[in-house]
């Protein structure tokens, strides 16, 4: 089994400036036209003021000249401005949709392993940070072609004067090869807390009743924000590197400069060279000098490289393979598995697992907490691939469909459900298909929601961040959403833990409707539920304990003993979360 994606630069600063190479040309372009304005300018100035002090006309044209270039220079720079801020919102953008369909494409055991707090920084922060990498990549044509341009233009005005930047060039060198790889490793470190303290966010907001149940806010308020002191460590280190290079450059340039004027006012005096040279060398030598242009670019590479990094290992996830397949046309969801294994991190959480259930009927998942139901539910409709044996549908491998295909046949409720879509109704119809207002309104009578939908502001034009949905409601919505996609299979992954016992009649009754033409899934926790289903599978540490009808595994008292919380009200128990074992996110402070 793997775990770890293979290594690669599918985020690289190369493919991104592939899609976008207009306007990276555009702001290459304006950025070196800005530039060699800015060269030109010192040598027209000179020239004008040598002109101006030999004591002639006016020269009109070396003023117009020198106008000309500043206004270049300015309108090249604006112009780089709006291209790039528009191309790195395009590139955030793609980034952020490859690096989504990546995740989503790829088994989610694989996408899974990365917390869900850090894993949201890195679709938001983090592909800003990557993608803004190729426009800053152009734009530092201009830091590096100044100080290039401007050394080129005092060995021609003078090599003595030249000669005198140069014995400072080791030392700007040494300067910013030590801030690059200073700024890197400070963010980096950074872009790390930041990802730890949005993990932590996200488990407090996940488990938000459980802490206010067991009054442990103040303990989880501290726990969260307990990354904030790293964080603010590496904050300052970030800052601290900026300011040393500042002050080290503040230091250095100056002398730098003492130095060529000096020089060069050594060389005036001579002869060697004129008023209007000094004055373009002294301009020049600015130029030369001025490296906070190219320290800000470098800066942000550093950044951008380090927000790459951490991408790649989703950009490289692997999607769900198949062989181009597809399921037997008009079958009723016949589900084999044969000879299942799902291993962990070492840990074996379904073993030789080998089970028919006919096409049309119902199986219920009954077990302990953590004893395989909901790994199993994920291997039976292809969420999760097992690691050894084989899961058909119909007869076919269910590695062999195309995914797109296998998710029309395959329809999903869960315990916590997502709500897609601004509104219920567009909630409901969301999936491999949009489903018609009619199919939406049949699929909410059958998951028993109509009847809060009809009380809500709008009915099921009601947005859904402003419905006021119990952990029932949203439950029954995942059913209605799932009704509403009808396929071969349904299943049910504890989606009715939530409902009262009245409601889960109505409910269970509507998936009795669809027998023989539908196969149904059900993990379950109460004894009504495994009950009322056509076959029973009973796993336990993720082996397969018993099969057969309810009534026959009755009188095992092992089988009794699974359902001794079951209160006689039938009000839920509390199962454990949904992803129970097979996740690699780490603890959970949910409470179901």
């Amino acid at each position: 089994m793997r775990l770890h994606p293979p290594t690669g630069t599918a985020s690289g600063t190369r493919r991104l400036a592939r899609e976008h190479p207009v306007a990276l040309l555009c702001l290459l372009l304006c950025s070196t036209g800005g530039a060699l304005a800015a060269l030109a300018l010192p040598a027209a100035l000179g020239h004008t003021v040598d002109r101006l002090v030999s004591g002639g006309p006016p020269p009109w044209s070396g003023l117009l000249l020198c106008a000309a270039l500043v206004l270049a220079e300015t309108g090249f720079d604006a112009a780089a401005a709006v291209v790039g801020t528009d191309t790195t919102a395009r590139l955030t953008a793609s980034l952020r949709t490859r690096t989504a369909a990546r995740v989503l494409a790829a088994e989610p055991r694989r996408a899974l392993a990365v917390p869900t707090g850090d894993l949201t920084a890195r679709l938001t922060a983090r592909t800003a940070d990557a993608a803004s990498a190729p426009v800053t990549a152009a734009g530092a044509v201009a830091g590096v072609l100044l100080p290039a341009g401007a050394i080129a233009g005092l060995l021609l005005i003078d090599v003595w004067t030249a000669a005198a930047l140069l014995l400072g060039a080791p030392l700007l060198v040494a300067l910013l090869r030590t801030f690059t790889r200073r700024t890197a490793d400070a963010g980096a470190d950074y872009q790390q807390a930041q990802a730890l303290i949005a993990h932590r966010l996200t488990e407090a907001l996940d488990g938000a009743d459980t802490i206010r149940a067991a009054r442990t806010g103040a303990r989880e308020y501290r726990r969260v924000l307990e990354p904030l002191g790293t964080l603010a460590e590496h904050g300052r280190r970030t800052w601290t590197v900026y300011g040393r290079a500042t002050g080290q450059s503040a230091l250095l340039l100056p002398l730098l400069m003492l130095l060529v004027l000096a020089v060069g006012g050594v060389r005036l005096g001579t002869g060697a060279i004129g008023v209007g040279d000094l004055v373009a060398a002294s301009r020049y030598a600015s130029l030369a000098v001025g490296i906070g242009a190219l320290t800000g670019a470098l800066g942000a590479l550093a950044r951008s490289r380090a927000a790459a990094r951490t991408l790649e290992p989703l950009l490289t996830l692997d999607p769900l393979p198949h062989r181009g397949g597809a399921p037997v046309p008009d079958a009723p969801g016949r589900l084999e598995l044969r000879g299942v294994g799902v291993v962990q991190d070492g840990r074996a959480l379904l073993t030789g697992v080998d089970l028919t259930v006919p096409g049309g009927t119902s199986l219920a998942v009954v077990g302990r907490s953590g004893s395989g139901k909901s790994v199993f539910a994920a291997v039976a409709g292809r969420l999760l691939d097992p690691d050894t044996g084989t899961v058909l549908l119909d007869g076919v491998p269910m590695d062999g469909m195309e995914p797109a295909e296998l998710r029309r046949e395959v329809a999903y409720a869960f315990a916590r459900p997502a709500l897609p879509g601004p509104t219920v109704e567009d909630t409901i119809a969301f999936g491999p298909w949009t489903a018609s207002p009619e199919a939406v309104r049949a699929a909410a009578r059958a998951a028993r929601a109509d009847g809060f939908v009809a009380l809500l502001p709008h009915g099921y034009r009601t947005p859904v961040a402003d419905a006021p949905l119990s952990g029932g409601e949203r439950q029954r919505l995942g059913l209605a959403r799932a009704f509403a996609h009808p396929g071969r299979l349904m299943i049910l992954d504890d989606a009715l833990s939530s409902l009262d016992t009245v409601t889960e009649h109505h409910v269970r009754r509507a998936l009795d409707a669809r027998a023989g033409r539908c196969t149904r899934v059900i993990v379950a926790h109460r004894l009504a539920s495994a009950a009322r289903a056509d076959r029973v599978l009973w796993l336990e540490e993720g082996r397969v304990r018993g099969t057969g009808r309810h009534d026959e595994l009755w009188s095992d008292p092992d089988y009794r003993e699974i359902f001794r919380t079951d209160a006689p009200t039938g009000t839920p128990t509390a199962p454990g979360s949904r992803a129970e074992a097979w996740t690699a996110a780490g603890p959970r402070t949910e409470a179901r």
